[in-house]
């Protein structure tokens, strides 16, 4: 298939983009978040390709993927066909409600018979109110690092995008509490000056800026475990890729982390007390460490298989186009 889809998330589409379909990526000179074509910092195949906005009227195009509400009067306006219409369409929600309403989020995508929504976990669905519009899940799936965990370094490894603008969201506020057991290594997008905005010495948070996946997972990978403070965020593929690794998790146990993160892969708990606790043992038992990333590991790789995620979509994208014809 031709299937036209927005670079947003880009763990996200780096696994779908692996697939065995042809994946038209808009690029715009720019490079804005309607045009960022593809991906720098993860590694995409050849079948992702970049089409400007004015190549797109009347190019084959078999199914448009929507993540973001204006994207779809976007596509109509660079296909010149109605998403869900005139060319099937495919809303992937990668979100949790934010509305501030919740249980009772109205998603903007509510009572539509043109198009499916794809929830990326079954957290998601819960909680979205979509009126009649069908919903399905499809878990996430990741390209397999291809580093193994060592854990030699008595340090915790964060990953975390934009940890000051969103603050409580991402846990932020409760860091300063597990960089006095060890060392935090943060990485993500504008996680520059954050050992400043948390009143901590430079050698208590080091950043490391928009790094490339291979080498954040290098980086990762030496560390003693992976802490995950998300409040309320969807799943974070870097929680999956981190126990993909052979990390040892410690999780707030909220939202998709609770079916994530299997028993004796680490801690999984609301009482930061627990979770300080768990953190003092990985970094005083490393050979505890190594045998609760065994745990999450396998409890990854047998999840969140790249393989299984490509044949749901697979089977998702053939049912949609089929019914369309």
């Amino acid at each position: 298939m031709n299937i036209l889809l927005w670079h947003v998330h880009g763990s996200w589409t780096t696994a779908f983009v692996h697939g065995r379909h042809r994946y038209l990526v808009p690029a715009t000179p720019d490079r804005g978040p309607y045009g960022l074509g593809r991906a720098r910092t993860y590694p995409w195949p050849e079948t992702a390709v970049e089409v400007g906005p004015e190549e797109l009227p009347g190019a084959d195009v078999d199914v448009v993927i929507v993540q973001r509400p204006e994207e779809l009067d976007l596509a109509e306006e660079w296909l010149g066909r109605r998403p869900g219409r005139d060319v099937p369409a495919v809303y992937v929600e990668h979100n949790t409600p934010k509305d501030g309403d919740v249980p009772h989020s109205r998603h903007p995508m509510a009572d539509r018979d043109d198009l499916l929504i794809a929830h990326v976990t079954a957290f998601n669905e819960l909680f979205w109110d979509t009126g009649g519009t069908r919903t399905t899940v499809i878990d996430h799936g990741i390209v397999p690092p291809t580093v193994e965990y060592t854990g030699e370094l008595d340090r915790l490894a964060v990953v975390i995008n934009e940890p000051v603008r969103r603050w409580r969201v991402t846990g932020t506020d409760l860091l300063p509490r597990f960089a006095e057991i060890a060392p935090l290594d943060v990485y993500g997008m504008k996680v520059a000056g954050l050992a400043e905005r948390l009143g901590l010495p430079p050698e208590r948070v080091t950043s490391h800026d928009d790094v490339p996946q291979a080498r954040m997972h290098e980086e990762l990978a030496r560390r003693r475990a992976y802490l995950h403070l998300c409040r309320w965020t969807s799943l974070g593929l870097s929680l999956v890729e981190a126990m993909s690794i052979g990390m040892p998790v410690v999780a707030l146990a909220t939202t998709e982390a609770v079916m994530a993160v299997p028993p004796g892969a680490g801690a999984l708990d609301t009482r930061v007390d627990t979770l300080l606790e768990t953190t003092r043992r990985f970094m005083a038992e490393p050979a505890l460490a190594r045998r609760a990333g065994s745990v999450a590991r396998a409890a990854a790789r047998d999840r969140y298989g790249l393989d299984r995620f490509l044949a749901d979509w697979d089977r998702l994208l053939e049912e949609e186009v089929c019914a369309s014809r």
